[in-house]
């Protein structure tokens, strides 16, 4: 779709001065990102947690409509059950000396002090077997005690030099003050024609077949929602 619009996205800056594709969480993808940084097209695409971090939308909660009692399904799921597991805040490393003790007192040993997990630096301890197999607590600190052997733990440090990814280049973008205005802007010119068109002009569905006969509808829809523009702005007159 992009390189479809590629002659409108050349010409748009000589009349408004610049171009901007802006698009919701549905098109959040790190190959998405990375293509159009490749194709060196400016664009705005939110990811699923964008309305999370932006304090404008902390009262969102309010708008949305609560679910029909008869529809309401969640007395049906079933409970799932988690087994108490130590998290690595209940064992005490200290980066200083590089050691690691688990919550029975014994000393892990490292296996790995500059690995990268998911772009991310960490510290990797490991449980010997002679103090992992007879400990007991076993089933507090393993998942599957009775096929796992030893306990391993990773500590984080941070994002790892030259791993910042093109998911977190675009919130770095969208969350700046100046990402979150153009952004915004999307609301009064995008989503009021989805709207018009589907709620007021009822095209719920497409009625014919075929791509030819489909683009002729949408095509119509389009044009009577921009001869209403034109009317209700005064150039009828």
């Amino acid at each position: 779709m992009v390189k479809a619009i590629k002659s409108a996205l050349i010409v748009a800056p000589l009349i408004t001065g610049s171009s901007l594709i802006t698009d919701d969480a549905g098109y959040h993808s790190e190959s998405n990102l990375k293509q159009l940084t490749e194709l060196q097209v400016n664009a705005l695409i939110a990811d699923n947690g964008m309305r999370q971090r932006d304090p404008r939308f902390n009262d969102q909660g309010k708008h949305k409509q609560a679910p029909h009692p008869l529809h309401d399904k969640s007395g049906n799921k079933k409970e799932k059950r988690q087994a108490a597991v130590y998290r690595p805040t209940d064992f005490h490393y200290d980066p200083s000396t590089h050691t690691c003790v688990c919550p029975a007192g014994k000393i892990l040993y490292g296996n790995g002090s500059h690995c990268v997990i998911n772009g991310y630096s960490a510290v990797k301890f490991q449980g010997a077997q002679q103090d992992c197999v007879p400990c007991e607590q076993r089933d507090k600190c393993l998942r599957t005690p009775a096929r796992t052997k030893t306990r391993q733990v990773s500590f984080f440090q941070g994002k790892a030099d030259g791993s910042e990814s093109f998911t977190d280049k675009m919130k770095a973008r969208i969350d700046s003050p100046e990402g979150q205005a153009k952004y915004g802007r999307r609301f009064a010119t995008v989503e009021p024609v989805f709207g018009n068109i589907r709620h007021n002009k009822q095209l719920n569905r497409f009625t014919l077949r075929g791509q030819n006969k489909v683009d002729t509808q949408w095509k119509l829809y389009c044009l009577v929602h921009n001869i209403e523009k034109l009317a209700h702005h005064g150039y009828a007159q």
